[in-house]
């Protein structure tokens, strides 16, 4: 477990850190934080399981199997969320 206060890691900060975690982009110390974090939250195992699941299956995804339509309202979502719409 962990040592004190300072290495214990909220739920926040894994969000935060789960890219690079998944990269393998991140310190061993944050690595081990992370870890021992998994361990004690159910909701954060569950959340890294469900990241896992969709970079898995959007790895599946090309732009010929999206259709247009699909295509046409994520681009205007993302275009609106951009612009701070």
């Amino acid at each position: 477990m962990s040592s004190g206060p300072s290495s214990d890691l909220s739920c926040k900060e894994l969000v935060e850190l789960i890219t690079d975690y998944l990269e393998e982009a991140i310190s061993y110390e944050d690595r081990t934080r992370f870890e021992q974090h998994l361990v004690i939250c159910g909701g954060c195992r569950e959340y890294l399981r469900q990241m896992r699941h969709t970079i898995r299956f959007t790895r599946k995804l090309s732009e010929e199997t999206v259709p247009e339509d699909v295509r046409d309202e994520l681009l205007t979502i993302f275009r609106r969320w951009k612009s701070g719409s």
